[in-house]
């Protein structure tokens, strides 16, 4: 799916003003972060390490771990292929709606893919399960908890958890010592989101060094360029510097949920900072298009999600001024 994601701004050519289709929120200064990639341009003329070890450790010495126990990559994105692959032909659970790439991923790699709607569904076959976590769209939470025991009672089975989104909820998500002590769940992790630098293309997983030893097994060498690498260990070092309003975010998200709910459009019960929706009425489309043409404001069309259709879209809070530019307009365009 290249080119089923949202934050397309490519698309508009700079007419974007207010990008609601975009997860990611954080207003930092990265002019630091910039000047220390121009100052050390030379790492252009050399290869990157093969593996990207200086960020292992750094996030393994951030988690208490060790470095066997993590696998850095090009973006999470690349994290998810590699699993896909270790796991070909086999049977793979998808709890929907999702983010598609976990669907591509196994189709990629000849996997049987069975839907679900709840971990209460995962069939006793399948050897793979995967978990959005906040889910990307509709932005819930599945309790710490209820993932351990579900976990520990399936041992056959191999959890991939995704938590990209879990420095933007307020409830607590696993951490780097639940994946390794319950041992059949592979974490992973988004500098990308934690940062908010989608272009530099930074994830990782976290798992026991024995089950992640076989995805590490097909990554292929320099993966993860020189510039990235050299960005993803100032971030880690420099990370109390960069904090996400992640209350003040969620606060904003379910006050347009509130909002859009009052106008008549349903409203999923978010844990962060954005949100699903479905109209009563026209397209996801046609409302994005006339947002865009309106006020520059772009939305992310969610009807090629598994499970949802053409009345389905995301947004993510931004600040407040914006917050309630988009409500209004919306209200617009839903009784015009």
């Amino acid at each position: 799916m290249i080119y089923g994601h949202g934050d397309d701004l490519w698309r508009y050519a700079g007419k974007v003003k207010h990008n609601f289709s975009t997860n990611i929120r954080a207003s930092f200064d990265l002019s630091p972060l910039m000047e220390i990639l121009c100052a050390d341009l030379a790492t252009l003329a050399s290869y990157p390490e093969p593996e990207p070890v200086s960020v292992e450790k750094a996030i393994a010495d951030i988690n208490g771990i060790s470095p066997e126990e993590v696998m850095v990559t090009n973006g999470a994105t690349e994290s998810i292929y590699l699993i896909a692959r270790t796991g070909a032909k086999c049977h793979s659970a998808i709890a929907i709606p999702t983010f598609r790439e976990y669907q591509d991923a196994c189709r990629m790699n000849g996997h049987r893919i069975s839907f679900v709607n709840t971990l209460a569904e995962i069939p006793a076959d399948c050897q793979i399960v995967w978990l959005c976590n906040p889910n990307n769209p509709t932005g819930t939470v599945t309790d710490r908890q209820r993932l351990l025991r579900v976990a520990a009672q399936n041992p056959d089975k191999i959890f991939v958890i995704d938590q990209a989104y879990s420095d933007y909820t307020p409830l607590q998500t696993l951490s780097a010592r639940d994946a390794l002590n319950a041992g059949n769940i592979i974490l992973l992790g988004s500098l990308t989101k934690r940062f908010a630098v989608p272009g530099l293309r930074i994830g990782y997983s976290i798992a026991n060094a024995s089950l992640l030893s076989r995805v590490k097994a097909w990554r292929m060498p320099w993966a993860v360029n020189a510039p990235a690498i050299k960005c993803a260990n100032y971030l880690l070092e420099h990370r109390e510097s960069y904090k996400i309003d992640t209350l003040g975010l969620h606060t904003e998200a379910l006050r347009i949920a509130r909002e859009l709910t009052a106008a008549g459009i349903k409203v999923w019960p978010t844990d962060c900072n954005f949100i699903l929706c479905e109209l009563p009425h026209g397209k996801a489309s046609e409302l994005k298009e006339y947002l865009m043409e309106t006020e520059g404001i772009l939305i992310r069309d969610a009807s090629n999600f598994e499970g949802l259709g053409e009345v389905h879209f995301r947004l993510a809070a931004q600040s407040p001024a914006e917050n309630g530019l988009i409500i209004n307009r919306i209200k617009q365009w839903i009784t015009s």
